[in-house]
């Protein structure tokens, strides 16, 4: 049977993490496994937390990048991003997650100012990092490598369902 491919949800806000998200969308296909993202996402008719979770649902693993944004917030002031990582960690998603180490040497122009959404900022790092292991990085080039030592090691360890070409099984049925 030939290699199994992992699909892997990369999270985070977007406008202040464009190269992070793309490092970590060539990561994954460095691997020559599926990355998923919101840049990836069509057009469509349908609720776009619903289609986030449908996606979700279709992944094996969850990348979710920290900055200094809490990102678009739905009408009961949650991000998107904080809605993603919930409802990864309430589906059993194996999660890897990167905190940014210190958020008051992020650019301005990268960081929300807000006093009230900083302090939601705040509280979703520590909901982030309570429970699990998570990796701290600065730069750009500090996540990268993070980024891909984190895959290898979740696909090796925690192998999940994967997927296989049609023309690879054992047989139709199969």
């Amino acid at each position: 049977m030939s290699q199994k491919k992992y699909q892997v949800f990369v999270s985070s806000t977007f406008r202040d993490l464009v190269e992070e998200r793309q490092d970590a969308i060539r990561s994954i296909l460095d691997l020559q496994h599926i990355p998923a993202g919101m840049e990836l996402f069509p057009a469509a008719d349908m609720d776009q937390l619903a289609y986030i979770k449908k996606v979700i649902d279709g992944c094996d693993y969850y990348v979710l990048i920290v900055g200094g944004r809490y990102g678009s917030m739905d009408a009961e002031g949650v991000s998107y991003t904080e809605r993603e990582y919930d409802y990864a960690v309430e589906t059993g998603k194996i999660v890897l997650a990167f905190v940014h180490g210190d958020p008051g040497e992020i650019s301005l122009s990268k960081s929300d100012t807000s006093p009230e959404v900083v302090k939601v900022l705040e509280a979703f790092r520590e909901k982030v990092m309570s429970g699990r292991l998570v990796r701290s990085w600065k730069t750009r080039q500090d996540l990268e490598p993070l980024v891909l030592k984190a895959l290898v090691y979740a696909i090796g360890e925690m192998p999940q369902v994967g997927w296989v070409r049609g023309d690879s099984v054992a047989s139709e049925e199969v």
